[in-house]
């Protein structure tokens, strides 16, 4: 590790090894019969899409990708990415179809009105669209229910320019409530069988993200989505992100010394204070302000006073050999001592993935 990329040294640290192992093992647990779809939208949930798309097809780990809009999918097309690409989003304006299907993107579609939007599109160009029909079972977010389903694909099929290759849906309690998800994949299980009795075949038929794919064997179909999994943010598999930056100041402070803005931390004693170059503007949490713990080497440095927006400041007295240019694991293991995303999101209220999603632009992601 280097700081050959860039010259502010704070950075996330993206093992490749670990996620070759997440998506090996998701495979395994998929089976043969059934495609892996690694997710990547939002950056790969902090992880660099790019890198990691790139990586993945380069290793034959997934047989397409998930992103949220027409904009992520032409990033990682623009980036060289060749495998199928899947908008989970919902389109709109109409113009949103034209780009999509120009670039041989998969776009989800939620209605019948997209249906149509979408052939129009598609003759428009003089290039068949490639559908994934979105069904409502439970999520309440985007989808159509059963009898609207049926219409859409009729109209796909009627078109003569669009292709309806997918249907799917999203499980909203596939990690906490087991009769609400058997109740969403007994409906997916009914609109597919209705389908078929409309002629209706070979298309892809998906259902589990990565808790159901573990927990729920019956939803993993025709292809499971990843995301969680595969970035080792669930239990069973391994962290892929380390976050990492490196002490540029130190000082010693005497008792009754105040730190950072507010005054929100007074030095109960003469104390060793470093500042490490990264905050709320790298999306580091200002609710983390005299609460978290940075690694230090390996040892647990408190933050103390409050997160700025390109800085923080830790209590390394007691870490004799903490000096500038001692490296800092803000999320991760340093020796024996780890900072997980579950700690750092307990300390936020909030779920571990949005803590490495908030890891903003223009922290470099480095691939080792």
């Amino acid at each position: 590790m280097s700081n050959h990329y860039f010259l502010r040294p704070t950075w996330a640290e993206i093992n490749t090894a670990a996620l070759k192992q997440n998506l090996l093992k998701i495979r395994g647990l998929a089976g043969p019969r059934t495609k892996v779809m690694f997710v990547v939208k939002a950056g790969a949930y902090g992880h660099g899409a790019s890198g990691a798309a790139g990586f993945a097809e380069r290793s034959a780990l997934a047989w397409g990708f998930g992103v949220s809009s027409v904009e992520e999918g032409l990033a990682l097309r623009d980036d060289g990415i060749a495998s199928p690409i899947l908008v989970l989003g919902s389109l709109y304006p109409f113009e949103s179809f034209v780009e999509a299907i120009s670039r041989d993107l998969m776009v989800t579609i939620s209605s019948l009105d997209a249906a149509r939007q979408v052939s129009e599109a598609s003759r428009r160009l003089g290039k068949q669209a490639v559908c994934h029909i979105k069904l409502e079972t439970g999520m309440g977010r985007i989808g159509a229910r059963k009898p609207a389903v049926i219409k859409i694909f009729e109209e796909l099929s009627g078109s003569g320019c669009a292709a309806a290759a997918g249907l799917y849906t999203h499980l909203a309690c596939a990690d906490s409530d087991p009769e609400f998800t058997a109740r969403q994949l007994g409906y997916f299980a009914e609109t597919s069988a209705e389908l078929a009795g409309y002629g209706v075949k070979n298309i892809i038929r998906h259902a589990a993200n990565s808790a159901a794919l573990v927990n729920y064997p019956d939803s993993r179909l025709d292809m499971v989505r990843a995301g969680l999994a595969a970035y080792g943010l669930m239990d069973g598999f391994t962290p892929a992100l380390s976050w990492k930056t490196r002490i540029v100041f130190i000082k010693d402070v005497a008792e009754g010394a105040y730190i950072s803005y507010g005054k929100s931390f007074r030095a109960p004693r003469p104390m060793k204070v470093a500042t490490i170059p990264v905050g709320y503007g790298d999306g580091y949490l200002r609710r983390f302000s005299n609460a978290a713990a940075v690694l230090v080497s390996g040892r647990r440095c408190s933050v103390i006073g409050n997160v700025t927006m390109d800085m923080t400041m830790l209590d390394v007295t007691g870490v004799t050999d903490a000096g500038v240019g001692s490296e800092a694991v803000l999320l991760g293991r340093q020796g024996g001592a780890e900072v997980s995303a579950r700690e750092l999101a307990g300390l936020a209220g909030t779920i571990p993935y949005e803590i490495v999603t908030l890891i903003t632009a223009r922290v470099p992601r480095v691939y080792v």
